[in-house]
């Protein structure tokens, strides 16, 4: 798929990333990643706020956000800090599974949401190349379905891909200029 491993190097794509193990044998995983001209520090708090009704997802607001923009600005209230922290997705919502700013955000879809047969997490890593960031994102899905794997990368892969791909932009744009 075009767009499964888009910016991502080779090691990226193949190395274990915090919260690899929420999903042992994901039916689908896909890596994006991109550098930032700005440090960790000043990425993190873009990534921290996401979520429908706070800052939006930085991606296609019509779709992903219900029309409503994107936040240009940072606000602090809308972050999350802990392990448990709700990150509202519109029809769903995410858990912070695990935090550790701002060096990594991994959030997983709700347990009051969740199925046994459908699992998903969303990977936010943010190193440091000096006085830039790498972030890198990572999808995993795993559904518990006959041809659950057909079905996620055919359907979730393509429109995924766009969406973060969009994100991960929206991030990058965001941070450099507020850095300026």
């Amino acid at each position: 798929m075009i767009f499964e491993h888009w910016g991502s190097t080779d090691e990226e794509i193949k190395e274990d990333l915090l919260g690899d193990d929420l999903i042992g044998s994901p039916a689908f995983s896909a890596t994006r990643s991109i550098t930032i001209s700005a440090p960790p520090a000043e990425v993190f708090p873009w990534v921290a706020q996401l979520g429908f009704g706070r800052a939006g997802w930085y991606s296609y607001d019509l779709i992903d956000n219900f029309g409503r923009k994107s936040a240009t600005t940072l606000h602090p209230e809308w972050a999350v800090h802990s392990v448990g922290d709700v990150v509202p997705g519109g029809p769903i919502n995410f858990s912070v599974r695990e935090i550790d700013a701002p060096n990594d955000l991994v959030l997983e879809l709700s347990s009051a949401r969740r199925s046994p047969r459908l699992t998903f997490t969303m990977s936010y890593v943010l190193r440091p190349i000096g006085d830039s960031t790498r972030l890198i994102s990572r999808v995993r899905s795993g559904l518990r379905a006959p041809l659950g794997t057909v079905l996620l990368r055919s359907t979730l892969g393509p429109g995924d891909g766009v969406m973060l791909r969009r994100q991960l932009l929206g991030i990058k744009e965001r941070a450099e200029q507020h850095d300026r």
